[in-house]
């Protein structure tokens, strides 16, 4: 067996080196998610305990059933699962027409009109809030799911639409050519060629809108006033006022809202990794 280079060994070193501090790096990241996970299984008395007690002992299982009892969490469950799926559907579908329109066809003014749509990016959502709410208001959309979901419909968000834009730019354009000449109209190719292909950005796109959707509290606070409408969002803050000093329920109920979001993560890494790399490889 021939004997390694000083190169080879240097670069197995270094690699080696890199490779603890990434495993440290995710220890220390990881740190935090374990420790709610591991007090909301906790008795009251373990959850401040100096040095912290790590590994519960019991396992207080019973500490979710009664987070889910002490508040109509399965009604803000359902809920924000319905907010989440209705606006994550409007955003894939019409930001990725927007994009394919930017992307793949050819009309007057594509250029500055792509960028006044990413123009709004910079836009904060705060300074649009009092005539969106009194235009909703006006509509009697107030204290419905309705403006949560409707306006994700109508563009589904620039930054949605640049990324899609940026990912159908890299498909190329003779597939597009093949299936006119076939007789394929516009729609056609957007829905039948170009989606298809388009899986990891969907994935990706898919993954944020769910994610902020999810997690969203402001807008749900401003909207939705009946206690039978909150979202998981709001009924944790609601929850917490309630119970502020018993923090093993509370974190019971934080893994509970929590849990779908690395669920849905886990399954669509590869796909998200995929489409965040593919989605700035060209600039046309």
């Amino acid at each position: 067996m021939p004997a390694m280079s000083t190169r080879a060994v240097l670069e197995l070193v270094w690699a080696g080196i890199w490779y603890i501090v990434l495993c440290f790096l995710a220890v220390v990241l990881a740190l935090p998610l374990f420790w709610l996970v591991t007090t909301s299984l906790k008795t009251g008395g373990q959850t401040f305990l100096m040095p912290p007690k790590w590994i519960p002992d019991p396992f207080v299982w019973s500490n979710y059933s009664d987070a889910f009892r002490a508040v109509a969490f399965h009604e803000y469950f359902w809920n924000t699962i319905r907010i989440v799926f209705f606006a994550t559907t409007g955003a894939l579908l019409t930001a990725s027409l927007a994009a394919f329109a930017f992307a793949r066809l050819r009309f007057p003014l594509r250029g500055p009109l792509f960028i006044m749509v990413l123009s709004t990016i910079m836009l904060p959502s705060i300074v649009t809030l009092i005539p969106t709410f009194i235009v909703f208001r006006t509509l009697g959309w107030i204290d419905t799911f309705l403006p949560l979901i409707v306006p994700l419909w109508f563009g589904g968000g620039a930054f949605n639409i640049f990324l899609f834009r940026q990912f159908f730019m890299t498909i190329p354009l003779e597939l597009d050519e093949a299936a006119r000449i076939d007789g394929a109209s516009n729609f056609r190719i957007y829905w039948g060629i170009i989606l298809p292909l388009s899986k990891p950005v969907i994935a990706t796109i898919a993954v944020f809108a769910f994610i902020h959707n999810w997690n969203d509290f402001f807008e749900p606070l401003i909207y939705l006033q009946s206690p039978e409408n909150w979202t998981m969002a709001i009924g944790l803050r609601g929850f917490r006022d309630l119970y502020s000093t018993q923090w093993n329920l509370m974190m019971a109920a934080s893994t509970a809202m929590i849990m779908p979001l690395l669920v849905l993560f886990f399954f669509a890494q590869r796909y998200f990794v995929s489409g965040i790399q593919m989605s700035g490889l060209t600039g046309r």
